[in-house]
């Protein structure tokens, strides 16, 4: 029984690699699907954002059905549904095919509500923050599908690079039902009981809106670059795919940095130097620097990003450990759909006005509310502290 419990870890971080590295199939190929299928910029937008919508969508029954029934039998179902839309999408022909397979290529994002709901269960509350974060760092999947899906693209075509992601699926699928744990502790209260229990609560929606930021600020960027780098600066499709990996994979490596701060120093202080940072680089950007200054801003997206991710995943457990199946899926489905709309209203903009200044504008203003909110709930907790000391000394 040990054994199981202290391989859900490293299983469910695997799993949640592929999971990522199928969740990005559509983006990082795009430079050598448009070769093939005539799309306008706006069709190139909405296909690369699509599968963030059912992935986001997805979370918060996800989450739940994780409590009710393990990560076991979540990973292993999730897993087997992606070989349709893997299937499909690699003999697409139009804009249509792109856009259902990919919709239902959400699925492989939604899995993230698996692990963070599960993997509380194995250890306390002191480490959470940290296990999350390791948890999280299956977000390199990302960054392995836009490093090497363009590099095989170039030798086998688009078609086939899709088709290779069905071995991984089916082996993944496996993996999670014969090493998943059968004994996981399940939760079984109604998902409306759930929901009637925290909606009120301005803690989570202040959490979402946080992690809408700092997680979609990951996704964005990460289902953007690739195209966006090869139509700005003109770079080779596999230079783009090459820096958009660096990108993941400083945000990935400070996310458990993240988690483990969170655990050591006080969470809204580390937000607050997030905040901060996101803001300023999204100032910086809006003014579409040349590569040099263009990438030290993205760096520092990336940098916060992590931590931000890590941190933000810290502070779920600390609010709602009785509720956190529902709680972590409404969360990391506003992260989600913050990775949804920032591709799309840049494109938007870029049409209307011929430039991103306006939408990196945006990032900037959103992050300096979301540091305002910050400050106010660090002084709003230390003031619950005084009081709750003062009434005990009374």
């Amino acid at each position: 029984m040990l054994k199981t419990k202290t391989l859900q870890l490293p299983l469910q971080t695997l799993s949640l690699v592929a999971g990522f590295m199928v969740w990005v199939i559509l983006s990082s190929l795009m430079p050598f699907i448009k070769e093939e299928i005539q799309l306008s910029a706006n069709q190139i937008a909405l296909i690369t954002a699509i599968p963030v919508v059912l992935g986001s969508i997805l979370r918060v029954p996800i989450g739940y059905w994780t409590n009710r029934y393990g990560a076991r039998k979540l990973f292993s179902i999730s897993f087997i549904l992606l070989v349709f839309p893997i299937f499909y999408i690699s003999n697409a022909n139009s804009f249509t095919d792109l856009l259902v397979g990919g919709f239902f290529l959400g699925i492989s994002g939604a899995v993230f509500s698996v692990g963070v709901t599960s993997l509380p269960k194995y250890y306390p509350k002191e480490r959470h923050g940290f296990v999350n974060g390791i948890y999280g760092a299956g977000n390199i999947g990302t960054a392995i599908t836009t490093f090497s899906a363009p590099v095989i693209a170039t030798k086998l075509g688009w078609g086939m690079t899709v088709k290779l992601y069905l071995i991984l699926v089916v082996v993944i699928s496996l993996l999670n039902f014969l090493m998943g744990d059968k004994k996981e502790p399940k939760v079984v209260t109604p998902l409306s009981t759930q929901i009637k229990s925290v909606y009120k609560n301005e803690k989570l929606w202040f959490l979402s809106l946080f992690y809408f930021l700092t997680f979609g600020a990951f996704v964005a960027f990460t289902i953007y670059l690739p195209n966006f780098l090869v139509a700005n600066f003109e770079l080779s499709k596999v230079d783009a795919g090459i820096r958009t990996a660096g990108f993941i994979a400083v945000a990935t490596v400070f996310r458990p940095v993240g988690g483990f701060l969170g655990d050591k120093f006080n969470s809204f202080k580390i937000l607050m130097w997030v905040f901060a940072g996101l803001s300023l680089s999204g100032i910086l950007l809006a003014f579409n620097p040349a590569l040099p200054l263009y990438s030290i801003g993205c760096i520092t997206i990336a940098l916060c990003a992590g931590i931000g991710n890590g941190t933000v995943f810290k502070l779920v457990p600390m609010y709602f450990s009785k509720q956190a199946g529902i709680v972590n899926g409404i969360v990391s489905a506003m992260g989600g759909l913050g990775g949804f709309f920032p591709p799309l209203l840049l494109s938007f903009l870029f049409n209307l006005t011929g430039h991103y200044a306006i939408g990196f504008m945006a990032l900037s203003q959103v992050a300096m509310a979301c540091l305002i909110l910050v400050i106010w709930m660090f002084y709003q907790e230390k003031l619950e502290t005084l009081n709750r000391m003062s009434g005990h000394v009374e």
